[in-house]
């Protein structure tokens, strides 16, 4: 305590703080104020270091699973017509149903009915209880009480082919059957385990056992 003049003693004044002593909560401040943007740098370091550690990788090599064998369309009653580079129909395909099929691109066709136009003009028609047909539609394979027609000129008689199962190839002018065939030319008749046709070449080569007949005289198309 400091004596008054008056006798009267009175409190000490507080010290002042000394030149350039600043109070803690300044110092503290200043240093997060100084460090602020290196604190900030840092946690947005370790956030993307935390994303990509999460993130799940695409594994490029795994291989896409398999398409199911189930139809991604299907159609009634249809017609399906096919044209040449110039223009001209070459091939025309009906059926009471259609189906195609992704994993396989084929089309299968409930009493497929089929009509083809040949280089030469000719018209080839074939039909059968199911036919599955390639994406291009370029070859039909024809099942259950499958038949193909090539119809008559002026020069040749009508070509008959019937049996269980028929391939035809509509670019190529083709039809073969690994299983039992009748063939029917004329007044002649061959029944065939096997037999492969060109058009393109008229040649018929038979496979397996076989026997011909020849039709009665009654039985032969009307002379044109």
């Amino acid at each position: 305590m400091a004596a008054s003049p008056a006798g009267v003693t009175t409190p000490a004044s507080d010290p002042k703080p000394a030149q350039g002593e600043q109070p803690w909560r300044w110092r503290v401040l200043e240093f997060f104020s100084a460090y602020l943007p290196l604190l900030l740098m840092a946690l947005l370091a370790l956030g993307t270091w935390w994303l990509v550690k999460n993130t799940p990788v695409i594994d490029r090599d795994r291989a896409a699973a398999p398409l199911r064998h189930e139809p991604d369309y299907e159609m009634r009653n249809f017609s399906v017509q096919r044209f040449g580079a110039l223009g001209p129909l070459k091939a025309q395909i009906d059926g009471d149903a259609l189906r195609h099929y992704p994993d396989t691109d084929t089309v299968e066709i409930d009493n497929v009915r089929l009509r083809a136009i040949g280089a030469d003009g000719r018209i080839t028609y074939a039909s059968a209880r199911r036919g599955i047909a390639n994406g291009a539609g370029t070859e039909v394979q024809l099942l259950g009480g499958a038949q193909v027609v090539s119809e008559a000129t002026p020069t040749t008689p009508a070509l008959d082919f019937r049996g269980e199962f028929l391939h035809a190839f509509l670019d190529t002018e083709r039809v073969k059957s690994h299983l039992p065939v009748t063939v029917t030319r004329g007044d002649t008749q061959v029944y065939a385990e096997g037999m492969e046709y060109s058009h393109l070449d008229r040649l018929i080569q038979f496979s397996g056992r076989m026997r011909a007949s020849f039709l009665p005289k009654s039985n032969k198309e009307p002379a044109r």
